[in-house]
Parts: structure tokens; C-alpha cells; sequence
């Protein structure tokens, strides 16, 4: 009868934690799709103005911006490293910070380097590590701010126009498909990579522009633009990345808890029909020692 009834408590709290995994799991789902479709929309934003860089780079302008130029000296450089503020999303985490310590040691020999990390997760696992971090947001959920990241992306534009920053990393989990996030480490300062795979487009189209009112004032302009809408990405990129991480290991928690359920209600059965055979063969032997 012991037995039994352990097998009953125990079935009883896997029932309980598959009710909160499944909620969970639908939270995630809803937050996910909200998510997608901010990353979606921006990834068209950040598309347009990075071919718009790439277009005026390819030109022959006289007038630059401090962004685009790589100074001459690297000896300071800063590491962003987004993770997740909460837990129970799988290996989202782990999958950035690992090659995010590669970096992290593979510029440290030669530069500077500040180690600089958004979400709670990253910032305990560093600290465990014995990482110095000098700048940590813990403020980003599912929904980023712009104007919290703009905040964030003027201070980057202020310290590399002073000559103060010559390299920025960020460490995030690229969203690429809702099948497919792919953790990368991308450099964003300076911004001459910025137009990507819009560079080779740009330089085939060589598509001319009118300056209207100068070269000099749009490109003032449209160059932070740039950088803030792809730090902007980078983010968003992170927060639908983790809530489809989640989304996956609730469900298989879910379906998990579901399994045991099934083992623990056959382990219960058994038990019973164990216990009811031996009140049986009971019943049966005081009959027939009575009769006797």
C-alpha cells in the first residue's frame, strides 16, 4: 500500500509540472510570434539602409564619416554578449557564450578589450568564469526598447568618434528562420562591413545619387542610422531566438513529463493489482482456516 501511494504522489506532482511546462510552452509561443514580426519588420528597415550605405561607400565622395573609417591603432575594444534575463530555454545561452569566449580570448592578446553583457544568465556564468564586466543591462526582455538600445548604440558612436573605441563585437543568436538560429559573433565597429552582402549588389547596380542638401549632411545622418537600426537588429534577433529556444524545451519537457506519466500510471496499475492479489490470497486462506 506504501508503494502505491508514493506512486500517486509522484504522479500527481509530474501532472502538476506538465501543466506548468505546457503554460510555458504556449507563452513562449505567443511571445515568439510577436517578437518575429518586430524582427521581421526591422530586417527589411536594416536591409534598405545597409544597401544605402554600401551604395554611397562605393562612390567617390569626398566627404566620409568617422563610422565608416577603421582607425589606425587598434588598442581598445569593447565584447557584447547578449543572453537571456531568465533560464529553461534549452542550450540558448551556452550556444552564444561559447564562441563569445573564443573571441573574448582571441582579442584580449591584442587589444584592450572590455567585456560588456546584457541578460542575467551571461552575467552570472562570467562572473563563475572570473570575467570582468564593465557595463550590464538586465532591463531587455522579449520586447527591446529602441530607445533603451539607441541609449546604448550613442554611447558606442561617441566613444569611437573620440578615438576612445576601435572595435566593437557583439555576440547574439542570429534569427534566420523559425527553423533555424545560428549564435554568431559580428563586429560592428567600424562600420565598413555594414553593408554586407549589399556591397556586391552595390558596386553592380552603381546606382548615383543626388545630394539634396549636401553629401556631407546625409551621410551625418544616415551612417549612426545605420548602426543604431543593426545594434537595434542584433537585439531583436536575441529575443525571438530565446523564446523559440524556449518554446522547444517546454515542449519537450511537456512531452516528457507525458511519457513519465504513462510509466508512473503502469507502475501504479501493477502496485494495485499487486495489492489486491495479496488481499485476496488473504481473504481466501481465513476462509478456509475457518472452515477448517
Amino acid at each position: 500500500m506504501a508503494k502505491a501511494r508514493a506512486i500517486v504522489k509522484r504522479l500527481k506532482a509530474v501532472k502538476n509540472i506538465r501543466k506548468i511546462t505546457k503554460t510555458m510552452e504556449l507563452i513562449a509561443t505567443a511571445r515568439f510570434k510577436k517578437a518575429m514580426d518586430r524582427a521581421t519588420e526591422a530586417a527589411a528597415y536594416t536591409k534598405k539602409i545597409s544597401e544605402i550605405v554600401a551604395d554611397l561607400s562605393a562612390t567617390n565622395l569626398t566627404f566620409t564619416h568617422p563610422l565608416l573609417k577603421a582607425h589606425e591603432t587598434q588598442t581598445n575594444g569593447i565584447l557584447l554578449i547578449l543572453t537571456s534575463n531568465r533560464g529553461l530555454c534549452g542550450g540558448y545561452n551556452g550556444a552564444v557564450l561559447r564562441p563569445a569566449l573564443a573571441r573574448q580570448k582571441e582579442l584580449k592578446g591584442s587589444l584592450n578589450l572590455s567585456v560588456e553583457c546584457s541578460g542575467r544568465r551571461g552575467l552570472a556564468f562570467l562572473k563563475y568564469q572570473q570575467i570582468n564586466v564593465t557595463e550590464q543591462f538586465t532591463n531587455f526582455e522579449d520586447k527591446p526598447g529602441y530607445d533603451e538600445v539607441e541609449a546604448i548604440a550613442n554611447r558606442y558612436i561617441e566613444l569611437y568618434c573620440s578615438g576612445k573605441l576601435d572595435r566593437l563585437d557583439i555576440a547574439y543568436t542570429k534569427f534566420e528562420s523559425v527553423s533555424r538560429q545560428r549564435p554568431v559573433v559580428e563586429t560592428l565597429l567600424p562600420i565598413g562591413s555594414i553593408g554586407g552582402a549589399a556591397g556586391s549588389t552595390a558596386t553592380e547596380k552603381k546606382i548615383d545619387y543626388e545630394f539634396l542638401p549636401s553629401a556631407g549632411e546625409i551621410l551625418e545622418e544616415i551612417v549612426p542610422a545605420a548602426f543604431k537600426a543593426r545594434l537595434f537588429k542584433c537585439f531583436l534577433d536575441a529575443a525571438v531566438s530565446e523564446q523559440i529556444a524556449r518554446r522547444v524545451a517546454m515542449k519537450a519537457a511537456t512531452e516528457n513529463a507525458g511519457d513519465m506519466i504513462k510509466s508512473l500510471s503502469m507502475q501504479y496499475n501493477r502496485a494495485r493489482q499487486s495489492q489486491i492479489t495479496s488481499e485476496l490470497s488473504e481473504i481466501i486462506g481465513g476462509a478456509a482456516a475457518l472452515e477448517a
